[in-house]
């Protein structure tokens, strides 16, 4: 099954997915309101993506800060603590509820990691 019970568990569930490389784990838990990434993006341009999005949230330590309501009642926005070494960086995830009432990780605030928490 893809995505998650709560809009707090996909945060979780990427952030964990990325920590351990597991591409496959990340592409079932990122999506849309449509569902995974996996079942609705071309292979190739999925892969592409994730290579480069699973080194920058990478995570010593993850603490979920908060969980608020989104601008619809099916999108929350879960703000996530990554410690990495000595540095840390506050992300907000906007998760969002697909088919069968799961949770997916729609955005992952790529801006907010990609200085100098993506390896290069």
């Amino acid at each position: 099954m893809t995505g998650a019970a709560t809009a707090r568990q996909a945060a979780e569930m990427f952030v964990d997915a990325a920590k351990s490389q597991d591409l496959q784990a990340m592409g079932s838990i990122w999506g849309t309101d449509k569902g995974a990434a996996r079942d609705n993006m071309e292979r190739s341009v999925l892969e592409s993506r994730l290579i480069i999005l699973q080194p920058c949230y990478v995570a010593d330590r993850v603490q979920v800060l908060d969980e608020t309501l989104g601008t619809t009642p099916t999108e929350r926005k879960i703000r996530l603590q990554l410690t990495r070494g000595t540095r840390t960086k506050l992300v907000e995830f906007k998760t969002v509820r697909g088919p069968s009432s799961r949770w997916y990780v729609e955005d992952v605030n790529y801006e907010a990691v990609q200085g100098d928490f993506c390896r290069r």
